[in-house]
């Protein structure tokens, strides 16, 4: 609000001009009020984000330790996953929050490398701070970060390798797969899990669009068994069992009634009394119930439907009747498994008794129900489906701390997976990409006059902290083996050379089959040079004294 004494009132505080223009900032309750600005501010900013870059540095790569966090109810979550960790340490820091965000972008947009850009972005800060020690203005900082990451975005292009997305050839996709878990808990079954993944979305996958639907694959953890037994059922994996224990437990060639409307007899729409005075009116009661039931069954079973999948329940009469006529049933089956079931059998969901016939059936070639060792637990499974395009990974593992570790893991590699179906380019990891880029920026560095050119240096040693972090993890001297990985790369010209994190003896990442997805790494970039300019523009910060 602007007043007549030419004050600017604020929340917090009072933007006031003298009699030569000058502004005076008054704030409220000043006593309460602490107030940190200009270097301080920056430098403390820096802190609070470098230090949760620095909880995650151990993390990176396929030698990266995995973090145990428990909640204030004792739930124990055990990963190495970057969104997972800081989503889980409730960051209370405003700037820290920021990371929380980037990677939680990362994750939302990519779906992997959600380690690597908050490590990055740390790296970043911390170059920055060494140049705002030198006196350099955080925004000429800031637009050297942005100069530098357009050099190393058209020189990752320059360096990607295409291939073309064949169902036929899937092993440069199962081989990138490979690398997204590789840094994973899961990381003794990579090809295995890697496989099904790429399985997955190849089976729901729109070429038209080059795009995945993700609500197509439902992920369904169970513990008991290995990770090993983790298997991809083309079809449809129902946490629910036949509605009565005399249903037979395997079906074949069936055709599927999905129904939203219960078994249950007709009720009025409005309030109303029905007075039972009398035996005569119980039993007249009994029959209409009775007539009711038959006729909705008969009506089920006129459309030629062996099997029934209701959305809601049914009670003990209806479930009898239903054994007696030998129709098969499920009750209490979820909307979004319903869509599923309808996507899979090529049926419709049918809202009436009234509207079921032949043409709105669903076709399974089985529908079997699973059980568990020793204990009650049920699961069905719907396969054999005429339509593909809906299909259920079922995860096992000996424990829920491995199993959600294990569902976490096959989500990342779902997401590379519908990367490389989106962007076909794939570059090469182990810090190869980020060492080529390093290399690159340096060179363009020296053709700048202006300031911009410490920026640009001081990215290209924020990307070199990438493979000194990789190396680190790996039981490396960080500095050695990140001087022989850029001498090689200058000696050999080739771009693929980088770390090697699990010693097989050559660092040629191409050799390995260690490949990333190219707008991952890109996405990254940004990103977190999008989250370091934001902190660098701050320096300016109020609170109240109870904060």
């Amino acid at each position: 609000r602007v007043h007549g004494d030419h004050t600017l009132q604020l929340e917090s505080m009072s933007l006031a001009f003298d009699e030569n223009g000058r502004p005076i900032i008054i704030l409220r309750e000043q006593e309460k009020k602490s107030r940190i600005r200009g270097l301080e501010a920056h430098k403390q900013h820096i802190l609070a984000a470098r230090t949760v870059a620095q909880t995650l540095r151990s993390s990176l790569g396929p030698k990266g330790m995995d973090k145990i966090i428990v909640d204030g109810d004792g739930e124990v979550t055990v990963t190495n996953d970057g969104a997972t960790i800081l989503e889980k340490m409730h960051v209370e820091h405003e700037i820290a929050r920021l990371l929380v965000e980037l990677s939680k972008s990362q994750d939302n947009e990519i779906g992997d490398g959600t380690t690597g850009v908050v490590v990055f972005a740390g790296a970043l800060l911390a170059q920055a701070e060494v140049l705002l020690d030198k006196g350099i203005h955080p925004i000429r900082i800031s637009d050297g970060f942005q100069t530098a990451c357009e050099i190393a975005v058209n020189h990752l292009r320059t360096i990607a390798d295409h291939f073309e997305y064949d169902e036929a050839n899937l092993e440069p996709m199962i081989q990138t797969c490979m690398t997204a878990l590789g840094s994973k808990i899961v990381n003794r079954d990579l090809r295995h899990l890697a496989t099904i993944a790429v399985r997955a979305v190849v089976s729901v996958a729109d070429m038209s669009r080059r795009d995945v639907d993700f609500e197509l694959i439902k992920v369904v953890g169970k513990e008991g068994g290995r990770m090993e037994d983790t298997t991809l059922i083309e079809g449809v994996l129902l946490e629910k069992d036949f509605s009565h224990p005399q249903m037979p437990k395997e079906l074949h060639d069936v055709k599927v009634a999905l129904l939203t409307c219960p078994f249950e007899p007709p009720k009025a729409k409005t309030k109303h009394v029905l007075t039972v005075a009398s035996r005569e009116d119980y039993e007249k009661l009994y029959v209409s119930e009775q007539e009711a039931f038959r006729t909705m069954i008969q009506r089920v079973k006129d459309a030629g439907a062996d099997a029934v999948f209701c959305q809601w329940g049914f009670d003990d009469e209806a479930n009898h009747l239903l054994l007696q006529n030998n129709l098969p049933a499920v009750r209490w089956v979820g909307g979004v498994e319903m869509e599923l079931l309808a996507i899979a059998t090529g049926g419709c969901i049918v809202p009436r008794f009234s509207d079921l016939s032949a043409a709105k059936l669903g076709r399974a070639g089985t529908v079997r129900e699973l059980s568990f060792g020793t204990t009650k637990d049920r699961m069905l499974v719907v396969e054999n489906c005429p339509n593909k395009k809906a299909v259920t990974i079922f995860v096992r593992g000996g424990n829920k701390v491995i199993v959600k570790e294990t569902e976490r893991s096959i989500h990342d590699a779902l997401c590379v997976a519908r990367n490389l179906v989106r962007f076909s380019d794939v570059i090469y990891g182990g810090g190869s990409a980020e060492i080529s880029c390093s290399l690159k920026i340096t060179e363009v560095a020296d053709t700048y006059t202006s300031v911009e050119q410490y920026a640009l240096r001081a990215f290209a040693a924020a990307l070199d902290d990438i493979p000194m972090a990789l190396a680190e993890n790996s039981g490396y001297d960080s500095i050695a083996a990140l001087a022989a990985a850029k001498a090689a790369q200058v000696a050999t010209g080739n771009h693929a050379i980088g770390i090697d994190c699990s010693i097989r003896g050559t660092s040629d990442m191409r050799v390995q089959g260690v490949f990333d997805p190219l707008h991952s790494r890109i996405m990254a970039l940004r990103l977190a040079v999008g989250v370091c300019q934001q902190i660098l523009k701050i320096d300016d910060v109020i609170a109240s004294g109870e904060q």
